[in-house]
């Protein structure tokens, strides 16, 4: 008997290769699916149906599914979603350089980048299937909740986000209902004034939407040759069989190193960043420009400093790394002295990465993929690079949850749906 799985292939268009491709799955676990020797997910079934519906076939140009970008900073999120086959209907950064960046690797954008989302009417903004969200974590205010237990009335995990940037990632929610979200934050999320910050999110996510939510501290090692640990939140409008916090990413231990990351002196030149020089034997070669070589004095401050915290039994220092290293988190005040990753040099003293080296560090950069357009100055740069995310990881991410997005699409095409725009979880 023919499996499900294969006549809905087959409907598809597609051959055992092809869905592979789209499923991120080997082709020998397609034909493992189709003999009846193990049965694959709903999910999966789902996907290709879905194909179906859309009279669709491989190497389709309109997307599988529409997400919006908040606090969108260069894009690092979106990138990931995109490279699953997304699209981003809607853009919301306040940061006029971030902006400026943003709008020159996504110059093909049919809507233009709102700025403050405190200004933004959530009715305004396009339906989607995916929110995604680095939201900034502000300390939770608690003014107002001691105000309503002082008045005797009842106050709700929404109200006690109210005064916090949260709170409009709340706000959108509630009126849009996407079938699912991702949320990305620094890690001392969890541990935020005693862990009730982090409990007030989940239960506003929870209680008062009726999202059903994971979540996971990932950390990037294992993508790029960087220590950047960073908790992901996902939810989920209908209940569903995805927990990030049982899925298994990259081992931290066996990723790559800053070799794969820095200037060769075979690469082309890059104006600004490297420089073309000759080298003994009348040999051409591409060299970092001296201006990130560190002056004198500020590395004998750093060195100073540093051996004036380590007497006190402190770990306070600069991070001094060579090719075949793990950095340290590239943060946004990499601008002030580089200090957290600063690269050896044979004779000299140590240098900054250069914005150029950031980007791939963050993974923006990639092989077979053209550079990351940096229109803005190194300071500006290495904020916006210290600030965002590794654009590997939330690739990863994207592509698990590919699959149930595209359930919960077909469950709502099928059944109508769930909730008018407005409406909240009862």
């Amino acid at each position: 008997m023919q499996s499900e799985f294969r006549e809905v292939r087959e409907r598809a268009g597609l051959s055992v290769e092809e869905a592979a491709s789209e499923l991120k799955v080997s082709a020998k676990t397609i034909y493992r699916w189709e003999n009846g020797e193990t049965r694959p997910n709903d999910v999966f079934v789902d996907t290709l149906r879905r194909m179906v519906v859309c009279e669709r076939g491989p190497g389709h140009d309109f997307p599988d599914f529409t997400f919006i970008d908040l606090f969108a900073g260069i894009g690092g999120i979106r990138r990931g979603f995109e490279a699953a086959g997304g699209k981003c209907v809607f853009t919301s950064e306040w940061d006029t350089y971030a902006q400026k960046t943003y709008k020159a690797n996504f110059p093909d954008d049919e809507h233009e980048i709102s700025g403050d989302i405190t200004d933004i009417n959530e009715e305004e903004i396009p339906d989607h299937d995916v929110l995604l969200a680095g939201f900034p974590c502000q300390p939770f205010s608690i003014a107002g909740v001691s105000k309503k237990n002082a008045l005797g009335r009842q106050h709700g995990f929404m109200d006690k986000a109210q005064g916090t940037l949260f709170f409009d990632v709340l706000r959108i929610l509630k009126a849009k209902r996407p079938a699912a979200f991702l949320l990305e934050n620094v890690k001392n999320l969890k541990s935020h004034n005693k862990g009730d910050t982090f409990s007030t999110i989940i239960g506003a996510l929870e209680n008062e939407l009726g999202y059903h939510v994971t979540t996971a501290v990932i950390d990037a090692k294992g993508y790029v040759p960087q220590h950047r640990e960073r908790i992901f939140i996902v939810g989920f409008r209908e209940k569903s069989d995805f927990d990030i916090s049982k899925m298994e990413f990259r081992d931290p231990t066996a990723g790559p190193k800053l070799d794969t990351i820095l200037h060769s002196p075979a690469e082309v030149p890059e104006e600004h960043y490297t420089l073309l020089v000759d080298e003994p034997g009348s040999n051409e070669a591409s060299r970092v420009n001296s201006k990130y070589t560190l002056s004198d004095k500020l590395w004998n401050y750093l060195q100073g400093y540093a051996e004036k915290h380590k007497a006190k039994g402190n770990g306070f220092g600069f991070g001094l790394c060579g090719p075949e290293d793990t950095a340290r988190t590239l943060s946004a005040r990499y601008y002030k002295d580089g200090s957290e990753i600063l690269i050896a040099q044979e004779g000299r003293n140590p240098r900054r990465l250069t914005p150029r080296e950031c980007a791939r560090l963050m993974g923006f950069d990639q092989p077979g993929r053209p550079p990351m357009k940096i229109p803005v100055s190194d300071t500006r740069a290495y904020k916006q690079f210290g600030n965002a995310v590794a654009v590997p990881v939330i690739q990863d991410i994207a592509f698990r949850m590919k699959p149930y997005i595209m359930a919960a699409i077909i469950d709502e095409a099928d059944a109508g749906p769930l909730f008018s725009h407005g409406d909240a979880a009862e």
